[in-house]
């Protein structure tokens, strides 16, 4: 009773106490309530106490469904009986609700159902159960309607603690009285105020998706019930979800061909369409539109591979659906979007007419079926592309609904794409290219210019950017020449910055491309003056005109060099009207640098320098002001000048004179690092350059290589930089193996590894350092890949495996990855020629840490990793089973072994050891995911149960010995 009293009083501090300290110190207190055993009596006492108030019902019912959904094992098996009970009571109790409260008690039974077999349910089982308590309660029937329709939505419960083998026996057990369900439903339509609950309830078994026959169905009064308030005025939910289901049902793969589903189709389709007329009616309720347009796009969706054979009822059924699209409301008319593109992939997928043999009969129904359907992408195009103009009052939008606004432009430039794939890009084009002009026609001129419009068919003509040819010659001369003639509104301007990026290839290779570049270059350079959204469209667009591929388009711009440098300039040192921010600048750089590579070599080294000069100089000036002021600047204004240099050394292709920058620029760069070691920002940002320029420069970095990573491996004693790891990684991968840099190589591993190593020695440590974490063992993985022979040899080697069996399971993914990444290119060695020298080395390691190393895998496969790693975890240990052999699973048999039977059965360690040894022997690693996932499942159902097996394995226990 005092338990039960403080759990109100903690309730009432949760909901009414105006201290948010005690609210939070309540909630903890109420969360560890629900997780202890007396939770199971303290909430069903309260349940039946009719002096609950509300607000302790919902807590206790939802209290006892978490309770029998997680904790059920933690109960005697006698405990089930009273419980049933106790459940049927309030089931019955609160007939008439509270509805939330009625809710979790229908999910506690079901829950319960889930657990318990039909045999040990007793009286024939649930279904059975139910029929029996609906026919001598009828006054309770909406409870138990409601219990009906919880009960197959369990099925799909994931967070009910049962085993992979009850949930499918449940399953098959609803499968088995899906008769007498629907009997039951039946005889409840006789009572008019419970319709909807029944339909609800018929939707939800509908959902398991087991066979009734179409014949059934098609005449079943539950099924013409639903299909009768198509008619209504008001359009009833809870049919809308029963046509619904009944649509996806007569699709599903698990039938055996469409034909047997027919007398279903052929009774749902024409009532649909039936309510085509309906979607322009403005006397009907919003809701009610977007219901039956949902019925259209279900259609569309579950019957889309017999739409693609483009007959002509089909054909009715995309016509409506293009009504659909049409709708002004774009939450109605997206609901269609998935249909096109599924009905794309089938029109254009040569997989989709395997089945008409010769190549020639399949060309042939392919062009056919293309042809059917060309006139509806047609439409389309022009329906959804006014989709995308943005709204009058669209500056006085909240931020949130200018972000819902890019989402829908996004959306509709996916479905353009999918026209495009369809119709041809050039086809697409022409339809867009003639909204265009039709908005700049007549949308009046100057200051009365409507811009929208035209920004909205300009957006369009980008999002199919990738799909037109770059030869066309008809209608992109005529778009491109219109663009110097549109006024410079900001949307508009920001769109047709894009619109010249996207058409880079175009320019490139357009026989009359390369003419155009003068204007457009100009339009660019005034896009950097109006706006930052102008000036990123702008700064992108010069990178893609730019890019390696657009040869010609580069080959011109060397010859206008003066004019890119000073636009360049003006844009990073910030003179003049630009609006370039820091970061689009790196765009710019990137576009320079690229023009830059087109250069012979005698002039790249000079334009090199001319580049790098305005990121260099104040560098050059900071540094100039004395260590005191370098080691006081903010991060920022060191790394927006480092930033660029690295975009230079990655992108100026001329190996000798990024090489001969980086020599020249050594002296700066080694101040930065002596005064600036602490700070990771500037660090990243330099080891980032300094890896672009070696991934560059390649062997030409001669002598500054060698003195920058003596720079590296002095700093990375006194700061353990992350960014200093990945740099000498970089190193790692080129010069891994050249014989003529071994000596120096070991000498810089063993330094790095020595430095980083002996900081992790407890899960803690990792777990605080993750970062380092992950490029250390990145830097362990590229050894052993790039230079095993030197790495294995090191004495630094076995520390590093030591240090991966501590750190495996620490909760950091990236971490984690690195260190089981490392762990399988380890396991792996022999896999390659490089490698298979060093395998006996490596099994002087393995070996004698090979039962703990596999002890460990398991416990993260059972729950000491979060159960989005299981497939990296499970490679790394089919590695170790393909690298071991029979050893390997006689490790992997000694690790289960130690998980109690009441956690694993013996069924489940065999099935998971088979799979294991049929992966070992050369099956496909894929076979082996169900087994192991399903293990997981089992070992982490419940807290309890993760407890005993994480309890049993001890994964941080490096020294856990097996007693047999």
């Amino acid at each position: 009773m005092e338990l039960q009293n403080t759990v109100k009083e903690a309730l009432n501090a949760l909901y009414h106490h105006p201290d948010d300290v005690v609210r939070m110190q309540a909630d903890r207190w109420l969360q560890d309530f629900q997780r202890t055993l007396d939770a199971w009596q303290v909430a069903d006492n309260l349940l039946h106490d009719t002096d609950s108030n509300l607000e302790t019902l919902i807590f206790c019912s939802q209290t006892l469904r978490s309770k029998v959904q997680r904790d059920f094992e933690e109960l005697p098996s006698e405990a089930f009986r009273p419980l049933r009970v106790s459940l049927n009571t309030l089931l019955k109790s609160f007939h008439k609700g509270p509805p939330k409260v009625r809710t979790q008690i229908s999910l506690a039974v079901a829950g319960l159902a889930v657990h318990v077999p039909a045999k040990d349910w007793g009286d024939g089982g649930i279904i059975n159960w139910i029929r029996d308590e609906m026919n001598v309660h009828p006054e309770c029937l909406p409870s138990f309607l409601e219990l009906l329709r919880v009960l197959p939505e369990e099925v799909f419960n994931y967070k009910i603690s049962v085993r992979p083998d009850r949930r499918r026996n449940f399953e098959d057990e609803l499968a088995s009285g899906m008769e007498i369900v629907l009997n039951v439903l039946t005889a409840c339509l006789s009572i008019n105020e419970l319709t909807e609950d029944v339909l609800e309830a018929f939707a939800s078994w509908l959902r398991l998706r087991h066979r009734i026959p179409s014949s059934t169905l098609a005449s079943h009064p539950l099924v013409l019930t639903a299909l009768s308030s198509l008619n209504s005025d008001i359009l009833s939910e809870a049919s809308v979800n029963v046509i619904s289901e009944l649509i996806h049902y007569s699709a599903s793969r698990n039938f055996e061909g469409v034909a047997s589903q027919m007398p279903l189709i052929q009774l749902i389709v024409p009532r649909i369409m039936s309510l085509k007329a309906q979607l322009r009616d403005p006397s009907k309720d919003e809701e009610d539109v977007k219901a039956i347009a949902r019925l259209f796009a279900d259609m569309g969706d579950a019957y889309v591979e017999l739409i693609a054979t483009g007959s002509d009822e089909s054909m009715l059924i995309v016509q409506a659906l293009l009504e659909v699209a049409s709708h002004p409301e774009f939450d109605i008319a997206s609901m269609t979007f998935n249909f096109w593109h599924n009905l794309q992939i089938i029109l254009t997928d040569r997989s989709s007419y395997v089945a008409y043999g010769t190549d020639a009969s399949i060309e042939a129904e392919k062009a056919r079926r293309l042809q059917v359907f060309q006139s509806s992408y047609d439409s389309l195009v022009s329906l959804v592309s006014i989709k995308v103009e943005y709204p009058r009052d669209y500056s006085d939008l909240s931020r949130e609904d200018q972000k819902d606004f890019k989402q829908t432009r996004y959306a509709v430039a996916d479905v353009l794409i999918d026209a495009a794939l369809v119709l041809g890009g050039d086809a697409t084009l022409r339809i867009l290219y003639m909204k265009l002009i039709e908005a700049v026609n007549s949308r009046g001129n100057g200051e009365n210019f409507d811009w929208c419009p035209a920004e909205a068919a300009l957006y369009s003509i980008r999002a199919i950017s990738d799909y037109v040819s770059v030869v066309e010659g008809e209608i992109m001369p005529q778009v491109i020449s219109l663009l110097p003639k549109l006024p410079h509104q900001p949307q508009l301007l920001q769109t047709v910055c894009s619109i010249i990026g996207a058409y880079s290839k175009w320019l490139d290779s357009s026989p009359s491309g390369l003419s155009f570049l003068p204007p457009l270059i100009d339009i660019l350079v005034g896009g950097m003056s109006i706006s930052e959204d102008t000036a990123a469209a702008a700064a992108l667009a010069f990178r893609h005109i730019c890019d390696g591929k657009n040869f010609h388009c580069k080959k011109k711009l060397c010859g206008s060099l003066d004019g890119l440098f000073q636009i360049y300039q003006r844009a990073v040192i910030g003179e003049g009207p630009f609006k370039v921010s820091a970061e689009d600048s790196l765009n710019l750089v990137e576009a320079l640098s690229m023009v830059i590579t087109e250069l012979p070599s005698e002039h790249a080294k000079k334009a090199l320098e001319a580049i790098c000069l305005p990121a260099v100089a104040p560098l050059q000036d900071v540094i100039n002001q004395g260590p005191l002021v370098l080691g006081q600047k903010p991060a920022r204004e060191l790394t927006v000048h480092i930033d660029r240099l690295a975009n230079i050394f990655r992108h100026v292709y001329h190996p000798e004179a990024v090489a001969d920058a980086v020599q020249r620029l050594w002296p700066i760069f080694k101040v930065i690092f002596d005064n600036r070691s602490w700070d990771m920002r500037t660090m990243e940002s330099l080891c980032r350059a300094c890896k672009n320029a070696v991934r560059t420069s390649k062997t030409l970095m001669g002598v500054t290589i060698g003195v920058m990573l003596e720079e590296i491996q002095a700093l990375y004693k006194q700061h353990q930089q992350p960014c200093f790891l990945y740099l000498s990684s970089e190193v790692i991968k080129i010069f891994g193996s050249d014989p003529s840099c071994t000596s120096y190589l070991k000498a810089l591993i063993e330094s790095l590894f020595n430095n980083t190593t002996y900081m992790f020695t407890k899960i803690q440590d990792f777990t605080s350092r993750p970062d380092l974490v992950d490029d250390c063992f990145l830097l362990a993985s590229r050894c052993m890949r790039y230079c095993p022979q030197l790495f294995c040899q090191s004495p630094v080697f076995p520390c590093l495996v030591d240090c991966s069996m501590i750190g495996v399971t620490v909760q950091h993914r990236e971490a984690s990855n690195s260190i089981l990444t490392f762990l399988a290119d380890v396991f792996d060695l022999g896999n390659s020629s490089q490698g298979k020298p060093c395998v006996p080395i490596r099994d002087s390691v393995i070996i004698p840490r090979g039962a703990t190393i596999t002890r460990i895998l398991v416990a993260a496969l059972t729950g000491a990793l979060p159960s989005s790693r299981i497939e990296t975890v499970t490679y790394a240990l089919v590695s170790l089973t393909r690298a071991y052999g029979p050893k390997a699973l006689e490790w992997t048999k000694d690790s289960i072994s130690l998980i109690p039977s009441n956690a694993v059965t013996d069924t489940e360690r065999s099935r998971f050891l088979q799979a294991l040894s049929d992966a070992a022997s050369g099956g496909a690693v894929n076979g082996l995911m169900i087994p192991i996932e399903e293990l997981s499942e089992v070992c982490r159902r419940n807290r309890s149960v993760q407890d005993i097996v994480q309890g049993a394995l001890r994964p941080l226990d490096l020294n856990l010995v097996s007693v047999s």
